[in-house]
């Protein structure tokens, strides 16, 4: 076996069979070259094996059934079926291949969708192929590889959730009926017509949902409740 990566050390994977096999992999992206070139970058690694390429989300989730990798080294931006909702998909059905999300989207919120997801990585495409090769390996090992340039950003964004899941959880339910119509577009007349309750009443529970959300105004009230998964968008 040659050595291999830049750092001239050769990495050894060893499957709970005990027998020495290389890493699985699916490459899933709707650009050929960019596959074609992961590709060859990849298989300079003895302990990494490329068994199947998908240029769409329905195919990828195809050949993930046909060849059972071990990674998935999945784009976001793809015709048919995106990255997000292939990791849904895989996650959904308890496949047993990891995921790693390899994209251009170094914002936050796109990472947080797929930690949501249940994605085991989230490197970016501009990383360099030492950063690749530790993400897989991790990963492979069970553990989570995220881009080291989005942590920091990533755990203020975490720190942040907690806050507003601290904030929501103060609602009583009727304070979730009321914020939901508001989001939803509902005049104090029409809360209390719907809620079956006077309309000082309604304006009690929009003073004190300001309160506990620390809002000032209908609209940060109904951004709070987007952002909290309180109303669902349609």
């Amino acid at each position: 076996m040659r050595n291999v990566g830049m750092c001239g050390k050769l990495l050894l994977i060893i499957r709970r069979d005990g027998y020495n096999m290389p890493v699985n992999i699916l490459l899933a992206d709707d650009h050929r070259m960019v596959r074609e070139g992961l590709k060859q970058l990849l298989e300079m690694d003895d302990n990494i094996n490329v068994v199947s390429e998908a240029d769409d989300g329905y195919e990828c989730l195809n050949y993930a059934n046909k060849t059972q990798p071990d990674i998935i080294l999945l784009d976001i931006n793809m015709p048919n079926l995106d990255g997000l909702q292939v990791l849904d998909i895989i996650k959904s059905q308890k496949m047993k291949c990891k995921v790693i999300i390899l994209t251009i989207h170094n914002e936050i919120d796109y990472l947080i969708k797929a930690l949501d997801k249940g994605c085991d990585g989230y490197i970016l495409k501009d990383s360099d192929f030492d950063t690749l090769k530790k993400a897989i390996m991790t990963v492979y090992k069970g553990e989570t590889y995220i881009e080291p340039s989005l942590v920091p950003l990533l755990n203020v964004r975490l720190a942040e959730r907690d806050v507003m899941k601290d904030r929501t959880n103060e609602l009583t339910r009727r304070e979730i009926e009321v914020l939901r119509m508001i989001a939803a577009g509902s005049s104090n007349k029409e809360i209390a017509s719907v809620l079956n309750i006077s309309e000082r009443t309604v304006k009690n529970h929009i003073s004190n949902i300001f309160k506990k959300i620390d809002v000032s105004d209908r609209t940060q009230a109904a951004v709070f409740a987007i952002k909290n998964d309180i109303i669902k968008l349609k």
